[in-house]
């Protein structure tokens, strides 16, 4: 479609099959690369990728063309592959099924960078269930705040309505 603009930036976040840590750092970079082309080559735009031992978390530019689910089974498969064909890891890889999405405003993009960039110092803190409970109560609490502000808003519109139909009935 000519004159069509996005921005969709995803936060993808997904682990190794029972969170085994096989991915070793000698191997870390090739596996980023090759999962970045995959993206890429669908016309999406990785923004950053970093893979722990067990986890992977990948912020990207996504093309609407392709929905996230379709991208996020396309790189699982093909990475299995790849992994498993080149024997990057010492035994039999594979992503588990699950995944997490999470999208940002461009406001918020530099910081993402970093967070995903500072992967293994974070990891030194906490672990990564550890971090993915922090990240949904985050994203929980945040879903509880709009709730309650959308409510806010409309219980403001109804109070406004009510006082204009009021304002009306007491003019007749």
């Amino acid at each position: 479609m000519p004159n069509t603009y996005t921005q969709l930036l995803t936060h993808l976040v997904f682990a190794v099959n029972n969170r085994q840590s096989l991915i070793l750092e000698p191997v870390r970079d090739r596996i980023e690369k090759y999962i970045c082309s995959i993206a890429s080559h669908k016309k999406h735009k990785p923004l950053a990728i970093y893979i722990m031992p067990d986890h992977l978390h990948y912020l990207i530019g996504l093309n609407p063309n392709q929905s996230i689910s379709d991208l996020v089974k396309e790189m699982k498969n093909s990475s299995n592959t790849f992994i498993n064909d080149n024997h990057l890891t010492k035994q039999k890889f594979s992503w588990q099924e699950s995944y997490g999405a999470f999208s940002y405003s461009k406001s918020a993009l530099n910081n993402v960078v970093k967070y995903i960039l500072n992967q293994q110092d974070h990891h030194k803190k906490q672990t990564f269930k550890e971090e993915y409970i922090k990240f949904l109560q985050n994203l929980k609490s945040i879903m509880i705040l709009n709730i309650f502000l959308n409510f806010m808003i409309n219980s403001n519109e109804v109070k406004n309505r009510n006082e204009q139909e009021n304002n009306l009935w007491q003019k007749k």
